[in-house]
């Protein structure tokens, strides 16, 4: 199909992304964007900025929208190195609790346009079993919340077409090279006054040591995404990441129409029909899903761009990556693909995973790290987003939490009458942090210990782990709350980390009785004194995968 042809299905009136962009003029217009040289040689750079935020990303974006919509008088500086698509692996599903803090932040029409495809919830395969996980309910009783799936630079290109119509934000192409303040004696950086900036690209005939520096009157946030220079400030040292995530694009026809599979009767129905002979539909198990397969070397995580693309994510657990030279890399992918997509329980869809990787000229890979948010950090700057807190991208939940960020930020700064005091009052800001750092810490703590303790049983590398596993899909397939509370943690609408232990350990005690009974078949063999020690060495090891993530998540 065509992008035209692919954009036609917004139309459709079952799709959320239906309807024109209210901003889709500024989609991939430059005339808004000012360049550095123009920036120094006009006016800009003598403007007093409200404030400057650096990183035009999904939480940069909305975060200048919000701050524009609410200060119509004030002007805001946005710096971001490049204006043209980005192109990521990762941050291509937004949960339900994401698309609330998009329709909080004025932004809930920014999947229109983009051929955004509507997520209904999770499909989940292991051993031959399939398990529907639903998005729970709306309270008013209108059908269930939804997602979206996305090609994420599409979604972040609409995020800068509406910054770039609004006449108070100043949108420029230019590096932020250093953040100016004060430093303590050993060298910790306590007060930010402004930011220095350079060319975005070295071919520019200026320099980056004396570049121009911006002072706003109010704040400098700091947004500059998974890989930010400033996170220094806040993390002395580098983090390992906990596994990689290897991605690549699965191209195939649409689904008939805009129907999604109710259960897993519904995907088992679908692949029959994918493994006919000539039927060349969407090879997921449950299209309009996010589909997990936990039968790999790590999870495999398939899901919608638009109608005929689906990204795979293949993690491989370990700090370190398999090296591409000489194809270690790739023989470990298809290791991975192929017992996660087994073609007795995927017809058409292992075949089509494995053309796509060997047909793939480069396979992309991010490493997968947990960094905990902190609320110290310098006066006169605000880190938000990826520069301030990482999660293991498996369960999609970082723009969730980073939006909320948002939405709770500038909730607290409107009640702010004078713009100045943020930056000259310590103790204003230091309050308006406070505040923020405890609204925030729910959800977030809910959201980045999940995405780390499920990856820990997703990925299994021990037998009490595969033990927990298999637990956490018996769980999981009871239905009722034992189903829907953590489809909650999952969205991001169930905030309640004590409620999130209960599930946990629950999960656990059913190991127990897994193991000591003889039904595990992830955990087998030992008379009945090895089988309750190891039961009971596995309650321990559940212990140890969540009570650190989250004393961690809890320090102030």
């Amino acid at each position: 199909m065509t992008v035209p042809e692919i954009f036609s299905l917004d139309e459709n009136p079952d799709w959320p992304t239906q309807g024109p962009y209210e901003y889709a003029d500024h989609y991939s217009s430059q005339r808004e964007v000012v360049s550095f040289d123009d920036f120094i040689k006009t006016r800009h750079a003598r403007e007093s900025y409200d404030h400057v935020i650096i990183g035009a990303g999904p939480i940069g974006a909305a975060l200048a929208y919000k701050l524009a919509r609410d200060r119509p008088d004030g002007q805001l500086l946005l710096i971001e190195k490049s204006w043209t698509e980005p192109d990521r692996i990762v941050g291509e599903l937004m949960q339900p609790a994401g698309c609330q803090a998009m329709e909080r932040l004025g932004l809930g029409n920014v999947f229109s346009g983009i051929g955004a495809v509507p997520v209904h919830g999770y499909h989940i395969a292991y051993s031959g079993r399939h398990l529907f996980v639903p998005y729970m309910e709306r309270p008013d009783g209108h059908g269930r919340f939804r997602g979206n799936s996305f090609h994420h630079g599409r979604l972040v290109m609409n995020l800068r077409a509406a910054c770039k119509a609004q006449a108070n934000i100043t949108c420029l192409e230019a590096s932020a090279v250093e953040l100016i303040g004060e430093t303590t004696k050993n060298g910790r950086l306590e007060t930010v006054h402004g930011v220095r900036l350079g060319p975005s690209r070295t071919t520019d005939e200026h320099g980056t040591s004396n570049g121009p520096i911006v002072r706003p009157r109010g704040l400098t946030f700091v947004c500059d995404g998974i890989m930010s220079q400033f996170r220094k400030h806040l993390h002395g040292s580098p983090v390992e990441p906990i596994s990689h995530f290897c991605g690549f694009v699965l191209e195939h026809e649409p689904v008939a129409n805009s129907t999604y599979f109710d259960g897993p009767t519904g995907a088992t129905e679908h692949l029959a029909r994918v493994g006919e002979k000539g039927v060349r539909e969407n090879p997921l198990p449950m299209p309009h899903n996010g589909n997990v397969l936990l039968d790999g070397v790590g999870p495999v995580l398939l899901y919608q761009m638009s109608e005929c693309e689906t990204r795979v994510l293949a993690d491989i657990p370990g700090s370190l990556l398999p090296s591409e030279a000489g194809g270690h890399l790739r023989r470990v992918l298809r290791q991975s693909l192929e017992a996660a997509a087994s073609k007795s329980h995927f017809p058409g869809l292992q075949a089509q995973l494995i053309q796509a990787l060997d047909g793939s000229r480069r396979i992309r890979c991010i490493g997968s790290r947990f960094i905990p948010a902190t609320g110290k950090s310098a006066h006169g700057a605000v880190w938000l987003g990826d520069a301030l807190n990482i999660r293991h991208p498996l369960t999609g939940g970082g723009m969730t939490v980073g939006l909320w960020d948002v939405v709770i930020l500038t909730d607290l700064l409107a009640s702010t009458t004078s713009i100045t005091a943020l930056s000259e009052d310590p103790s204003t800001l230091r309050r308006i942090k406070a505040q923020w750092h405890w609204r925030r810490r729910p959800r977030a703590l809910v959201v980045n210990v999940l995405s780390v303790a499920l990856h820990a049983l997703f990925a299994a590398d021990s037998q009490e782990l595969g033990l927990l596993r298999e637990a956490c899909f018996d769980y999981l397939s009871r239905g009722s709350r034992f189903t829907m509370e953590p489809s909650g943690f999952l969205s991001g609408l169930l905030p309640s980390p004590m409620l999130l232990l209960f599930h946990f350990f629950s999960v656990a005690f059913l190991a127990i009785r897994l193991r000591i009974t003889g039904r595990s078949t992830a955990y087998t063999g030992g008379s009945l004194l090895v089988r309750i020690y190891t039961a009971f060495y596995t309650l321990y090891v559940a212990a140890s995968v969540i009570l650190p993530v989250m004393w961690t998540e809890l320090q102030p």
